[in-house]
């Protein structure tokens, strides 16, 4: 996998220049700066120091990566050793996310993860130990079971121990997993929604008053500590992911993925063959993309962009005049908010988020 993670690197280096009807041409390593690198989907840190290396190198080797690059590794609590931390910081690693999910025994278990609640506590002060000021942890709310209190606990624990970043997600059950088919023997009790929201409006209380920054849905930062990374994602800018499923964005109309199967991504690099699928989004399928992507950050959606998208011919006048009906509805029932320079998600609408922006689609 490092192998062909490694060649698909040096191949994508060598197609330079603007994408052709093909997709191949899918970066310019001339006119691109890497501002950002993060490890992710999986299990990153099983990795050795080595293996990272490599791959760091050969990133640095082929792309121009900025000196203050932030590099993010994802990790489990059961992985992280003190040792393992100064291997990574001296592969180049200067950034954490680690996947907590709670504090609390009993939803560790339930969750089947692999850490205890003594492994979660003990992992966030040796990566303080070891010089990491700047990581995230991943706490997951909704469970059942979990209570108000218990779900405070976890919060005040986080904040306690310095977290700097929290990204927080209710428990979903998605299909064909081994937690769906559970609750469908009745061997796992269901989730409650309505808990859920309660416990993610106590969790937006919680941050606001320890001086956290909601700056996008699901993610809570101290000043300084936004995700680059992200927010990149967020704001519509160019990205590139290397590995099997990886997904990639030129940041104009061009998206791209990567065969979402280890073994057929591994043998079609190791032939220099191909191995991705990908798609040209027309420009009103971009406008609805920053629709979805700017609801879900403080920041908003910017209503100028639909002025543009008129003049242009995009959208027409009648288009343009069912979007303001919708804002002004949702408007009236307090899901948003609108100064002009921006549509924004109340605290109540953050709830609505997907429904609302698919509602506002053109």
């Amino acid at each position: 996998m490092v192998k062909s993670l490694i060649k698909e690197i040096e191949m994508r280096s060598k197609i330079a220049g603007e994408n052709d009807e093909n997709a191949t041409a899918i970066l310019s390593s001339e006119n691109e700066i890497i501002e950002t690198i993060y490890f992710g989907g999986g299990t990153p840190s099983l990795l050795s120091d080595e293996e990272m290396i490599s791959i760091i190198s050969a990133i640095k080797q082929n792309y121009k990566v900025s000196d203050d690059a932030e590099i993010t590794l994802e990790a489990n609590p059961d992985d992280i050793k003190f040792e393992k931390l100064a291997e990574w910081k001296n592969a180049g690693i200067n950034r954490l996310s680690i996947g907590i999910q709670s504090f609390i025994q009993r939803d560790l278990k339930w969750m089947n993860r692999a850490h205890d609640a003594k492994q979660a506590f003990d992992c966030i002060k040796l990566a303080a130990d070891a010089g990491y000021n700047n990581f995230s942890i991943d706490l997951i709310f909704g469970t059942p079971g979990l209570t108000d209190e218990e779900w405070q606990r976890n919060i005040d624990t986080a904040i306690n121990l310095n977290v700097a970043h929290i990204s927080s997600y209710a428990l979903t059950v998605e299909p064909k997993t081994a937690l769906k088919k559970m609750i469908a023997l009745k061997k796992k009790a269901p989730v409650d929604a309505e808990r859920q929201a309660q416990q993610f409006l106590l969790l937006m209380n919680w941050m606001a008053a320890a001086g956290y920054e909601h700056y996008e849905i699901s993610n809570f930062a101290r000043a300084g500590n936004v995700s680059s990374h992200n927010s990149n994602y967020w704001s519509g800018d160019a990205y590139y992911g290397f590995g099997a499923a990886a997904h990639s964005f030129d940041g104009n109309k061009t998206r791209w993925w990567n065969i979402p199967n280890n073994r057929l991504y591994t043998d079609a690099m190791m032939k220099n063959e191909a191995a991705f699928s990908f798609e040209i989004l027309n420009e009103k399928q971009r406008l609805d993309e920053r629709i979805m992507t700017g609801l879900r950050t403080k920041k908003g959606f910017d209503p100028e962009q639909l002025e543009a998208a008129i003049n242009s011919g995009v959208i027409t006048g009648e288009e343009l005049s069912n979007f303001r009906q919708q804002v002004k509805r949702y408007i009236d029932e307090g899901f948003i908010t609108n100064d002009g320079n921006a549509i924004v998600l109340t605290r109540r609408g953050i709830h609505y988020a997907d429904g609302i922006a698919a509602a506002l689609f053109f």
